[in-house]
This record gives structure tokens, sequence and C-alpha cells, in this order.
């Protein structure tokens, strides 16, 4: 079982966004003190929900602060940018790291942010899979050129060559890992074609998770990878984790912080389209991700966690630590996390 954290520097009604971030920041340090696997780093734009406009760049400032947790993000949002500048930013965490950088990608949302970075609606809609293909292209070849619809350019070296760390990665030889987001068939598809893991969102329960992981195994498989391949694939579940002697304390912490920064960060989402956009009940949603993810005592969170392990597959875990908003209890609860649940799982 491998269990890390998942940051979305969320700054939550009345703090700064400096705070937001230092606590990101922190949260990552005692992590890595308490024996946790991984923190994965999420990326937004001009919302309160979470201020890290850049997962790659806080990526290196944690991987520079630490010497053994895994740094990844969850995610690098594609349609918002080059997929050879992420390529190239990726191999150089890769190689400057020693290999503990993970990177994760996504298509995002129709949000405003295709209008200010300029790759529109279409590069939403339609063009992720040949981001993807791009990206891949980057972390695996010595010399790449553009010829699709939306990349067009003459062939050029790959510097630098993520291949030059003589590690094995699920990229390929010497490549980081690159994890992809799903949320429909579509993209469950089109990652178990390249073979790669997919990330699974905290709103997602067991059952729906378990459908994606045999829906991805299926389509791997049709895709002509090796039952070895389709096996040792290892993917995330994204969820939500406060730890607390009783259940009620737990969920109590929750409830009273989450709705709030819930409320601020998704109100602030402008569609670029002017879209109508489906909004959930920010205390109906604290509350089912309370239920379904590892809120409470360690030893009920180390059996939701194992739970969760059995019914779908999956064995790494990112699990969203900064709910109740505060530094202190962040640093607590990582750290109890660590401490007190891990052991349980092993």
């Amino acid at each position: 079982m491998r269990v890390g954290t998942f940051v979305l520097a969320a700054q939550f009604p009345g703090q700064g966004q400096g705070e937001a971030l230092h606590r990101a920041i922190r949260s990552t340090e005692v992590a890595e003190e308490s024996g946790l696997d991984s923190v994965w780093l999420a990326e937004h734009h001009f919302v309160p929900y979470g201020v890290c406009p850049s997962a790659v760049t806080l990526a290196a400032l944690l991987l520079g602060r630490t010497r053994r947790i895994r740094v990844g993000t969850a995610v690098s949002v594609l349609p918002t940018q080059h997929p050879v500048a992420l390529g190239e930013q990726a191999a150089l965490l890769h190689i400057t790291s020693g290999g503990r950088f993970s990177l994760g990608v996504g298509r995002g949302g129709p949000w405003v942010d295709l209008e200010v970075f300029g790759g529109g609606l279409a590069a939403y809609e339609r063009d992720f899979p040949e981001s993807l293909e791009l990206l891949l292209d980057w972390l695996r070849k010595p010399r790449v050129a553009g010829t699709g619809e939306r990349f067009g350019f003459r062939e050029v070296a790959v510097v630098p060559r993520s291949d030059e760390l003589l590690t094995e990665g699920p990229a390929g030889p010497g490549g980081p890992e690159v994890i992809v987001a799903c949320t429909s068939p579509k993209s469950v598809r089109l990652a178990a074609a390249k073979a790669l893991p997919m990330l699974l969102g905290m709103h997602c329960g067991d059952e729906e998770k378990a459908e994606m992981v045999a829906l991805w195994r299926t389509a791997a498989r049709e895709a002509g990878h090796s039952p070895d391949v389709v096996n040792s694939v290892g993917h995330v579940s994204a969820g939500v984790a406060q730890i607390a002697d009783r259940p009620a304390d737990a969920m109590e912490t929750l409830v009273k912080a989450m709705p709030g920064w819930l409320k601020q960060g998704l109100d602030a989402h402008v569609t670029v389209d002017g879209r109508h956009r489906v909004m959930r009940d920010p205390v109906a949603y604290t509350e089912l991700l309370c239920g379904m993810h590892p809120v409470g005592p360690p030893r009920l969170s180390a059996d939701r966690l194992a739970a969760t392990a059995e019914r779908t597959g999956i064995t790494r875990f990112a699990l969203l630590v900064e709910g109740s908003g505060d530094l202190a209890a962040t640093e607590e609860n990582v750290q109890r996390l660590g401490t007190e649940v891990l052991p349980l799982l092993t």
C-alpha cells in the first residue's frame, strides 16, 4: 500500500494566498518526515479553490526540499500549455530528482483559462489526445517533430533526454511516470491504449472506480498490451483523510471548514463559453466525502483504505489532508496518517 497526500493549496475564507501555499509546503515536509509515499499537487488558475497555478513549479521546489518522497502533479492541465514545454520540465525534474517525479496530466475543464492561454475550446474538447501523444513522444524519443493538427513543427532534438537517468520507469527506460486523470470512458480508453495509469477523483466511490479499472484492463488488452503490463500498472485513487480519535470529531472538522472553501472556490470558476454549470451542494458533498474516505480514527481509516484496495485493485492513494484549513491541524493530520494509519496497512 502506497499512501500519499493530495495538495490543492486551498485558500479557505479569510485566508491569504501565501498562507495556503505555505501550508502546502509544510504538509509535504511533514509527509516525508512521517513516512508517507508521495505528494500530489493540483493546478488551478484564477480561483481560490487552489492557488497553485503551476504544479511542476511547486514540484520543483518540493523536490529540492525533500530527499525521499515522490512528488507528482495531479494534474498538469495539458490544454493550457504546450506539451513540449511540459515535457522539457518533466524530464528536467525527473533527472535532477533522481527519478522521484511523476507527471500527472489531464484535460481540466471548459474554463476561461482556455481563453487566457490561447488554446481555445478546441484544446479542451478535441486536442487532448494529440497533446498527450506529443508529450509521450518527447519523453521517449531522442528527436521529435510535430505532425498533428494543433502542433506542427520541424524535427528537433530532445534536450534534456529523460533516459539520461538510468532507471526503468512506466514511460520507458529512464522516463518519468506519466499518469492520466480519467473521468469518462473515453479518457479511460485513451489511458489504457497507452498503458498509462489512471488518477481517479475523490468524488468517485469504490464501485465506480472498480468499473473504471475493469474498463481500463479490457481496453489495454484490446490494445495489445501483455498481461504483465496490464497487471503491473499502478492506478491512483484520490480521496480525503482526516484522522481523529472519534469519527464524529473528524467529520465535524471537515463539515465546519470544507463547505465554505468549496462554495468560494467552485463559485469562482468561469466557463469559457458561458455554458450552464451544475453546482454541488457543498455541505452534502463534504458529508459524502466523509462517508467514502478515511475520515475517523486510525483503525477505521486503515480499514476504509484496505476496503477500497480490495474492491478496486488500487493500492496507491492521494489523500486531501488540508480539509481543516488550519496549518497546525493539517500538520497533525499528516503526521497521524503516516505514523498511526500507515503501519496498520503493512
